[in-house]
């Protein structure tokens, strides 16, 4: 309990104009100051614009649930991902968000979950038998073993006609990808001209392309075999209702770019947050052996009976893996741009302010947790968890933008991590410190080295 894991640590005051764009560029985590983790509202104007930063959850459901018709995506994000992800669910606004939440929803209901268990325990198993191979004591770059396995599962559940690609391809154009349009350009802060070349999105290209080629194969081959499916199958999946779908009232179904854009906000953000996640607990119970002897206790009497572990049977799994995204958000900043004026806290908001609510910062913020930069599941067990204020705790985000794979991941996370800690035991290697990258999601810089060892 007395080792702090690994953490930008915070600045005594704000940075200048030039190192702050570089900071930001660099790593945004390293431009938050003690302020920042020990106040409940900070409102300013700097280089950006006027910026008012939330950790108040009061405050944080103002904007994000009771007023959220006021506050839209805000433009840095349609900046940075656009050219990827512009029409799908991420960045979709009014009438075509709602539409597409309805659309998908039913791939996400509590019974559609449930119905991929079985996927996900053949994913994990296919996990456990690759790394049987290999020669024990070797060492592994578990953040990209994770990413595998999670692609796996995507192949596995939403997207059984496959991905049409090799998984490593995949999880290299990914990575590409969030290196390089999720690193914050300094003209997209300072909210110049789109014609100003960016830097991001000329090194993005190559990955976009390879998206733009393996989605169009995909839709192709899901066209030629849909007249060939029975409707209404055993289980929906997500190319054949994004296909399907049609405005009731008119007709009119998703266009091509909205498909695309959909498809490769699953295969992007939908496996990389939670092999994040998974990488994160690993780590963190590799340097706490009191939670890791209990975890693999738990691991060991839930597989005796069932490969399919749910969440809700398995409180102590759960507890590490929320515990985790506490201290690392699979998403570290929520921003939303004010449209109109309003009132927050103590602060009038004028139309354009910059609305920075943080689940890194509101998660380790000195008023709303003990202890908040150790490591320490106890929170979230039993009893100790329904005293967390709901919006002090945002790994998912909050309000009608939660993320709509949220059950889907945490049933996943719980059976991968219950397999993996009953065959195999994940050890740092010595002297090596992760440092936490924010990339769009919240990664290891430099991957997660770790030694791997059968139990």
């Amino acid at each position: 309990m007395s080792q702090r894991p690994p953490a930008p640590l915070p600045l005594a005051k704000p940075l200048s104009t030039i190192p702050l764009l570089f900071a930001m560029r660099a790593n945004p985590l390293s431009t938050w100051t003690r302020a920042h983790y020990e106040e409940s509202i900070l409102h300013g104007s700097s280089v950006i614009g006027e910026v008012c930063v939330v950790s108040d959850p009061a405050a944080i459901r103002h904007v994000l649930v009771d007023n959220v018709a006021n506050y839209r995506k805000d433009d840095l994000q349609q900046r940075l991902l656009g050219p990827g992800l512009a029409g799908g669910l991420l960045l979709a606004e009014d009438e075509m968000w709602r539409r597409q939440r309805r659309l998908l929803a039913p791939l996400f209901t509590p019974r559609a979950v449930a119905g991929y268990k079985p996927a996900i325990a053949q994913s994990a198993q296919w996990l456990m038998a690759r790394w049987a191979r290999q020669r024990p004591g070797r060492t592994f770059d578990m953040a990209a073993e994770f990413s595998r396995v999670t692609l796996d599962v995507l192949e596995r559940t939403i997207f059984p006609q496959g991905l049409g690609r090799d998984p490593s391809a995949f999880i290299h154009a990914v990575t590409d990808y969030f290196d390089t349009a999720g690193r914050v350009d300094p003209l997209d802060l300072l909210r110049l001209p789109d014609w100003l070349p960016r830097l991001g999105r000329r090194r993005s290209a190559p990955a976009l392309a390879f998206f733009a080629e393996a989605v169009a194969a995909m839709i192709a081959k899901q066209r030629a075999t849909m007249a060939d499916q029975q409707e209404g199958g055993d289980r929906p999946d997500l190319l054949s209702a994004l296909l399907s779908a049609a405005d009731p009232e008119t007709g009119i179904g998703l266009s091509e770019d909205e498909i695309s854009a959909n498809i490769l906000t699953f295969i992007g953000a939908g496996h990389e947050t939670t092999a994040n996640a998974l990488t994160w607990t690993m780590y963190l119970l590799g340097t706490h052996r009191d939670w890791r002897v209990r975890a693999e206790a738990e691991a060991d009497a839930l597989l005796a009976h069932s490969d399919t572990p749910s969440p809700e049977e398995a409180p102590i799994l759960r507890a590490v893996l929320e515990e985790a995204m506490r201290l690392y958000p699979p998403a570290a900043t929520l921003t939303r741009d004010a449209i109109g004026p309003d009132r927050v806290g103590t602060f009038d908001i004028r139309p354009g302010t910059r609305m920075v609510v943080s689940p890194w910062l509101v998660q380790r913020h000195k008023k709303l947790w003990t202890n908040p930069d150790l490591f320490d599941p106890a929170r979230f067990l039993p009893g100790a968890r329904d005293k967390i204020d709901r919006f002090a705790y945002l790994p998912f985000g909050a309000g009608p933008r939660i993320c709509i794979g949220m059950g889907f991941a945490m049933q996943e996370a719980v059976i991968l991590l219950a397999h993996v800690l009953k065959q195999f035991r994940l050890e740092p290697v010595p002297g090596h410190v992760p440092v936490p990258l924010q990339r769009v999601t919240l990664r290891p810089q430099d991957g997660m080295p770790m030694i791997l060892r059968p139990r």
